[in-house]
Protein backbone atom coordinates (compact mmCIF):
# COMPACT_ATOMS: atom_id res chain seq x y z
CA UNK A 1 0.00 0.00 0.00
CA UNK A 2 1.57 3.14 -0.91
CA UNK A 3 2.62 5.77 2.11
CA UNK A 4 2.34 9.23 2.28
CA UNK A 5 4.63 11.74 3.50
CA UNK A 6 3.54 13.63 6.33
CA UNK A 7 3.85 17.15 4.51
CA UNK A 8 1.43 15.37 2.00
CA UNK A 9 -1.15 14.70 4.86
CA UNK A 10 -1.00 17.72 6.54
CA UNK A 11 -1.41 20.04 2.43
CA UNK A 12 -4.89 17.65 1.64
CA UNK A 13 -6.26 18.31 5.52
CA UNK A 14 -5.42 22.02 5.20
CA UNK A 15 -8.09 22.34 1.94
CA UNK A 16 -11.40 23.32 2.72
CA UNK A 17 -14.63 21.42 0.89
CA UNK A 18 -15.85 24.40 -0.66
CA UNK A 19 -12.78 25.24 -2.50
CA UNK A 20 -12.14 21.50 -2.99
CA UNK A 21 -15.51 21.30 -5.12
CA UNK A 22 -15.27 25.09 -6.74
CA UNK A 23 -12.12 23.52 -8.59
CA UNK A 24 -13.25 19.92 -8.93
CA UNK A 25 -17.15 19.72 -8.89
CA UNK A 26 -18.77 23.13 -9.47
CA UNK A 27 -21.53 21.07 -10.43
CA UNK A 28 -22.23 20.07 -7.26
CA UNK A 29 -22.36 23.84 -5.48
CA UNK A 30 -25.89 25.16 -5.07
CA UNK A 31 -25.91 28.73 -4.06
CA UNK A 32 -28.23 29.42 -0.82
CA UNK A 33 -30.04 32.73 -0.62
CA UNK A 34 -28.01 33.28 2.84
CA UNK A 35 -24.73 35.50 1.59
CA UNK A 36 -21.35 33.09 1.27
CA UNK A 37 -23.39 29.80 1.50
CA UNK A 38 -23.79 26.69 -0.42
CA UNK A 39 -25.76 23.61 -0.61
CA UNK A 40 -24.54 20.51 -2.54
CA UNK A 41 -26.94 18.56 -5.43
CA UNK A 42 -26.39 15.70 -3.71
CA UNK A 43 -27.09 16.60 0.11
CA UNK A 44 -29.66 19.08 -0.36
CA UNK A 45 -29.67 19.49 3.73
CA UNK A 46 -25.56 20.09 3.29
CA UNK A 47 -24.37 23.60 4.23
CA UNK A 48 -21.44 24.89 3.63
CA UNK A 49 -20.79 28.21 5.27
CA UNK A 50 -17.77 30.22 6.77
CA UNK A 51 -15.09 27.48 5.55
CA UNK A 52 -17.31 24.64 7.83
CA UNK A 53 -19.98 22.78 6.71
CA UNK A 54 -22.81 21.08 7.89
CA UNK A 55 -25.03 18.00 7.08
CA UNK A 56 -28.11 18.11 8.95
CA UNK A 57 -29.57 15.00 7.63
CA UNK A 58 -26.41 13.09 8.93
CA UNK A 59 -26.12 14.66 11.85
CA UNK A 60 -22.68 15.84 11.57
CA UNK A 61 -20.45 18.71 10.11
CA UNK A 62 -16.38 19.22 9.44
CA UNK A 63 -14.18 21.96 8.37
CA UNK A 64 -11.80 20.34 5.40
CA UNK A 65 -13.06 18.39 1.76
CA UNK A 66 -10.96 15.59 3.66
CA UNK A 67 -14.10 15.19 6.57
CA UNK A 68 -16.71 15.13 4.00
CA UNK A 69 -14.57 12.57 1.75
CA UNK A 70 -14.63 10.63 4.52
CA UNK A 71 -17.61 10.52 6.17
CA UNK A 72 -20.25 11.48 3.50
CA UNK A 73 -18.84 9.96 0.58
CA UNK A 74 -17.28 6.81 2.72
CA UNK A 75 -13.89 6.68 1.39
CA UNK A 76 -11.03 5.58 3.22
CA UNK A 77 -8.26 7.75 4.69
CA UNK A 78 -5.81 7.01 1.82
CA UNK A 79 -8.04 7.44 -1.15
CA UNK A 80 -9.12 10.78 0.23
CA UNK A 81 -6.32 11.97 0.86
CA UNK A 82 -5.00 11.35 -2.65
CA UNK A 83 -8.25 12.95 -4.45
CA UNK A 84 -7.15 15.87 -2.84
CA UNK A 85 -3.58 16.34 -3.44
CA UNK A 86 -4.81 15.14 -6.84
CA UNK A 87 -7.02 18.17 -7.52
CA UNK A 88 -4.45 20.11 -5.92
CA UNK A 89 -1.91 19.18 -8.71
CA UNK A 90 -4.85 20.35 -11.15
CA UNK A 91 -4.81 23.94 -10.46
CA UNK A 92 -2.28 26.12 -11.80
CA UNK A 93 -1.76 28.73 -9.24
CA UNK A 94 -1.58 25.86 -6.24
CA UNK A 95 -3.92 27.55 -4.82
CA UNK A 96 -7.46 25.92 -4.89
CA UNK A 97 -9.71 28.96 -3.96
CA UNK A 98 -8.62 31.12 -6.74
CA UNK A 99 -10.22 28.84 -8.81
CA UNK A 100 -14.16 30.00 -9.61
CA UNK A 101 -17.08 27.63 -9.70
CA UNK A 102 -17.31 26.17 -13.12
CA UNK A 103 -13.55 26.72 -14.13
CA UNK A 104 -11.57 24.05 -15.47
CA UNK A 105 -7.73 26.09 -14.51
CA UNK A 106 -4.85 23.09 -15.19
CA UNK A 107 -1.25 23.21 -15.26
CA UNK A 108 0.93 24.68 -18.00
CA UNK A 109 3.27 22.36 -19.35
CA UNK A 110 6.10 23.03 -17.46
CA UNK A 111 4.30 22.87 -14.05
CA UNK A 112 3.01 19.50 -15.20
CA UNK A 113 6.66 18.52 -15.21
CA UNK A 114 7.58 19.73 -12.24
CA UNK A 115 4.35 17.54 -10.81
CA UNK A 116 5.85 14.52 -12.59
CA UNK A 117 9.50 15.12 -10.86
CA UNK A 118 7.98 15.90 -7.48
CA UNK A 119 5.81 12.84 -7.03
CA UNK A 120 6.19 9.46 -8.24
CA UNK A 121 3.64 8.12 -10.81
CA UNK A 122 1.57 4.75 -9.91
CA UNK A 123 -1.53 3.57 -11.58
CA UNK A 124 -3.93 2.59 -8.73
CA UNK A 125 -3.95 -1.67 -8.46
CA UNK A 126 -5.91 -2.98 -10.87
CA UNK A 127 -9.17 -5.65 -9.91
CA UNK A 128 -9.01 -8.96 -11.32
CA UNK A 129 -12.13 -8.95 -13.10
CA UNK A 130 -13.47 -5.62 -14.35
CA UNK A 131 -17.23 -6.69 -14.53
CA UNK A 132 -18.08 -2.66 -12.60
CA UNK A 133 -16.35 -0.81 -14.66
CA UNK A 134 -17.66 -2.77 -18.09
CA UNK A 135 -21.32 -2.40 -16.55
CA UNK A 136 -21.15 1.25 -15.71
CA UNK A 137 -19.31 2.32 -19.09
CA UNK A 138 -22.65 0.02 -20.73
CA UNK A 139 -24.77 2.22 -18.71
CA UNK A 140 -23.22 5.18 -20.14
CA UNK A 141 -23.98 3.85 -23.70
CA UNK A 142 -20.62 3.14 -25.07
CA UNK A 143 -19.99 0.13 -26.69
CA UNK A 144 -18.89 -3.43 -25.85
CA UNK A 145 -16.69 -3.13 -28.91
CA UNK A 146 -15.02 -0.06 -27.88
CA UNK A 147 -14.88 -1.20 -23.82
CA UNK A 148 -12.65 -4.21 -24.90
CA UNK A 149 -10.84 -2.15 -27.05
CA UNK A 150 -9.75 0.01 -24.66
CA UNK A 151 -9.62 -3.31 -22.57
CA UNK A 152 -6.98 -4.84 -24.99
CA UNK A 153 -4.50 -2.05 -24.84
CA UNK A 154 -4.55 -1.53 -21.52
CA UNK A 155 -5.96 2.03 -21.63
CA UNK A 156 -8.68 1.50 -19.57
CA UNK A 157 -9.35 -0.49 -16.30
CA UNK A 158 -11.10 -0.76 -12.94
CA UNK A 159 -9.22 -0.31 -9.71
CA UNK A 160 -9.11 -2.89 -6.86
CA UNK A 161 -11.13 -1.63 -3.87
CA UNK A 162 -11.48 1.88 -4.90
CA UNK A 163 -14.90 1.44 -7.32
CA UNK A 164 -13.31 3.52 -10.17
CA UNK A 165 -12.69 3.67 -13.60
CA UNK A 166 -9.14 4.25 -14.93
CA UNK A 167 -8.22 5.69 -17.84
CA UNK A 168 -4.45 5.69 -18.66
CA UNK A 169 -2.69 8.00 -21.57
CA UNK A 170 0.36 6.49 -22.57
CA UNK A 171 3.81 8.22 -24.19
CA UNK A 172 4.64 6.80 -27.69
CA UNK A 173 6.90 3.61 -26.01
CA UNK A 174 3.67 2.84 -24.73
CA UNK A 175 4.85 3.73 -20.88
CA UNK A 176 1.77 4.69 -18.41
CA UNK A 177 2.12 8.74 -18.15
CA UNK A 178 -1.35 9.53 -17.26
CA UNK A 179 -4.43 8.06 -15.53
CA UNK A 180 -7.45 9.71 -14.49
CA UNK A 181 -10.13 8.16 -11.95
CA UNK A 182 -13.78 8.52 -12.43
CA UNK A 183 -16.08 7.27 -9.94
CA UNK A 184 -18.72 4.40 -10.71
CA UNK A 185 -21.12 5.56 -7.63
CA UNK A 186 -20.74 9.19 -7.93
CA UNK A 187 -19.46 11.94 -9.64
CA UNK A 188 -15.93 11.81 -8.28
CA UNK A 189 -13.15 12.17 -10.66
CA UNK A 190 -9.25 13.10 -10.42
CA UNK A 191 -6.11 12.83 -11.62
CA UNK A 192 -3.62 10.05 -10.34
CA UNK A 193 -0.91 11.70 -8.29
CA UNK A 194 2.10 12.68 -10.57
CA UNK A 195 0.06 12.31 -13.70
CA UNK A 196 1.47 14.27 -16.67
CA UNK A 197 -1.11 15.88 -18.56
CA UNK A 198 0.53 16.20 -21.70
CA UNK A 199 0.19 12.02 -22.14
CA UNK A 200 -3.89 12.35 -21.18
CA UNK A 201 -6.36 9.81 -22.07
CA UNK A 202 -6.10 9.28 -26.39
CA UNK A 203 -7.52 6.61 -28.97
CA UNK A 204 -5.68 5.98 -32.22
CA UNK A 205 -7.52 5.49 -35.61
CA UNK A 206 -7.38 2.35 -37.01
CA UNK A 207 -5.58 3.46 -40.01
CA UNK A 208 -1.97 5.09 -37.93
CA UNK A 209 -1.53 6.87 -40.78
CA UNK A 210 -4.63 9.05 -39.95
CA UNK A 211 -4.10 12.73 -40.04
CA UNK A 212 -7.25 13.92 -38.44
CA UNK A 213 -7.43 14.13 -34.93
CA UNK A 214 -10.59 14.77 -32.59
CA UNK A 215 -10.63 16.13 -29.22
CA UNK A 216 -13.25 16.03 -26.23
CA UNK A 217 -13.21 17.08 -22.84
CA UNK A 218 -13.01 14.11 -21.31
CA UNK A 219 -12.84 10.32 -21.62
CA UNK A 220 -16.60 9.17 -21.51
CA UNK A 221 -17.17 11.94 -24.51
CA UNK A 222 -14.50 10.50 -26.20
CA UNK A 223 -15.62 7.24 -25.70
CA UNK A 224 -19.06 8.30 -26.65
CA UNK A 225 -18.20 9.68 -30.02
CA UNK A 226 -16.45 6.59 -31.19
CA UNK A 227 -19.86 4.01 -29.95
CA UNK A 228 -22.01 6.44 -32.53
CA UNK A 229 -19.28 6.23 -34.99
CA UNK A 230 -19.56 2.30 -34.34
CA UNK A 231 -23.19 2.33 -34.49
CA UNK A 232 -23.07 4.37 -37.46
CA UNK A 233 -25.49 6.94 -36.24
CA UNK A 234 -24.96 10.14 -38.10
CA UNK A 235 -27.50 12.24 -35.53
CA UNK A 236 -25.80 14.75 -33.13
CA UNK A 237 -23.38 16.21 -34.92
CA UNK A 238 -21.26 13.44 -36.06
CA UNK A 239 -20.13 12.98 -39.55
CA UNK A 240 -18.35 9.57 -41.30
CA UNK A 241 -15.28 10.88 -43.32
CA UNK A 242 -12.30 10.01 -42.44
CA UNK A 243 -10.99 7.57 -39.29
CA UNK A 244 -9.62 9.66 -37.00
CA UNK A 245 -7.07 9.51 -33.87
CA UNK A 246 -9.74 10.68 -30.13
CA UNK A 247 -7.87 12.54 -27.67
CA UNK A 248 -9.31 13.70 -24.39
CA UNK A 249 -8.25 17.36 -23.04
CA UNK A 250 -9.00 15.84 -19.26
CA UNK A 251 -10.77 19.55 -19.06
CA UNK A 252 -10.37 22.21 -21.70
CA UNK A 253 -6.85 23.03 -21.10
CA UNK A 254 -4.78 22.79 -24.10
CA UNK A 255 -1.71 21.15 -22.62
CA UNK A 256 -2.75 17.70 -23.73
CA UNK A 257 -3.34 19.03 -27.48
CA UNK A 258 -0.28 21.23 -27.98
CA UNK A 259 1.65 18.00 -26.67
CA UNK A 260 0.03 15.71 -28.80
CA UNK A 261 0.65 17.86 -31.74
CA UNK A 262 4.29 17.92 -30.84
CA UNK A 263 4.83 14.10 -31.00
CA UNK A 264 2.02 13.77 -34.38
CA UNK A 265 3.44 16.75 -36.81
CA UNK A 266 1.44 15.22 -39.76
CA UNK A 267 -1.90 15.99 -37.63
CA UNK A 268 -3.40 18.17 -41.01
CA UNK A 269 -7.27 18.51 -39.13
CA UNK A 270 -8.61 18.73 -36.01
CA UNK A 271 -12.34 19.16 -34.92
CA UNK A 272 -12.87 20.23 -31.50
CA UNK A 273 -15.99 18.50 -29.95
CA UNK A 274 -16.15 20.23 -26.52
CA UNK A 275 -19.12 21.03 -24.83
CA UNK A 276 -22.06 22.91 -25.99
CA UNK A 277 -22.03 25.10 -22.75
CA UNK A 278 -20.47 28.26 -22.42
CA UNK A 279 -16.74 26.89 -20.73
CA UNK A 280 -16.56 24.22 -23.49
CA UNK A 281 -16.94 26.99 -26.69
CA UNK A 282 -15.05 29.69 -25.00
CA UNK A 283 -12.21 27.21 -24.52
CA UNK A 284 -13.37 26.06 -28.35
CA UNK A 285 -12.32 29.86 -29.30
CA UNK A 286 -9.22 30.17 -27.21
CA UNK A 287 -7.78 27.11 -28.89
CA UNK A 288 -9.12 28.13 -32.02
CA UNK A 289 -6.98 31.53 -31.90
CA UNK A 290 -3.81 30.15 -30.04
CA UNK A 291 -3.68 27.34 -33.47
CA UNK A 292 -4.17 30.63 -35.69
CA UNK A 293 -1.05 32.61 -34.05
CA UNK A 294 1.20 29.70 -34.23
CA UNK A 295 3.11 29.50 -37.52
CA UNK A 296 4.14 26.01 -37.15
CA UNK A 297 0.51 25.25 -36.64
CA UNK A 298 -0.87 27.17 -39.94
CA UNK A 299 -1.09 24.23 -41.87
CA UNK A 300 -3.62 22.33 -39.60
CA UNK A 301 -7.42 22.98 -40.29
CA UNK A 302 -9.45 23.50 -37.42
CA UNK A 303 -13.06 23.35 -36.65
CA UNK A 304 -15.71 23.16 -34.02
CA UNK A 305 -18.45 20.23 -34.03
CA UNK A 306 -20.27 20.42 -30.58
CA UNK A 307 -23.01 17.99 -29.98
CA UNK A 308 -26.15 18.56 -31.42
CA UNK A 309 -29.81 17.59 -30.73
CA UNK A 310 -29.72 20.21 -27.86
CA UNK A 311 -27.58 17.95 -25.77
CA UNK A 312 -24.30 19.20 -23.39
CA UNK A 313 -22.03 16.86 -24.42
CA UNK A 314 -20.99 13.75 -26.33
CA UNK A 315 -22.30 11.25 -23.41
CA UNK A 316 -26.16 12.68 -22.97
CA UNK A 317 -26.03 12.69 -27.11
CA UNK A 318 -25.31 9.02 -27.37
CA UNK A 319 -27.39 8.66 -24.49
CA UNK A 320 -30.53 10.33 -26.42
CA UNK A 321 -29.39 8.20 -29.29
CA UNK A 322 -29.90 4.95 -27.14
CA UNK A 323 -32.82 5.73 -25.13
CA UNK A 324 -34.55 6.88 -28.55
CA UNK A 325 -33.50 3.92 -30.63
CA UNK A 326 -35.60 1.24 -27.33
CA UNK A 327 -38.59 4.00 -27.93
CA UNK A 328 -38.61 2.95 -31.91
CA UNK A 329 -38.62 -0.75 -31.31
CA UNK A 330 -41.12 -0.45 -28.49
CA UNK A 331 -43.56 1.34 -30.94
CA UNK A 332 -42.32 -1.31 -34.36
CA UNK A 333 -41.73 -4.71 -32.16
CA UNK A 334 -40.13 -7.00 -35.02
CA UNK A 335 -42.21 -10.08 -36.57
CA UNK A 336 -40.54 -12.44 -34.46
CA UNK A 337 -41.35 -10.50 -31.05
CA UNK A 338 -44.73 -10.07 -32.49
CA UNK A 339 -44.96 -14.06 -32.79
CA UNK A 340 -43.68 -15.05 -29.45
CA UNK A 341 -46.09 -13.28 -27.84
Amino acid sequence: MPRLEEAEIKRAKEVDLLTYLKANEPHELRKSKVADEYRTATHGSLVISKGLWFWNRGGFGGRSALDFLIKVRGMNFLDATEAILDSRGMVASGDLGSCPAGSSSVLPPESAKQISERADFKLPETARFPANAVSYLQKRGVCPEIINRCLAEEILYESRNRQNVIFVGRDENGKARFACRRGMRDDFKADVSGSDKRYSFSLSAENPNSRHLMVFESPIDLLSHATLQQRGNSACGLSFDSDAHRLSLGGTSDVALLSFLERHPKIGTITLCLDADKAGQTAVSKITDKLAKDSTLWHIEVSSRPPQCGAKDYNEALLRVVIAGLEHKQKHPSRHYEAAI
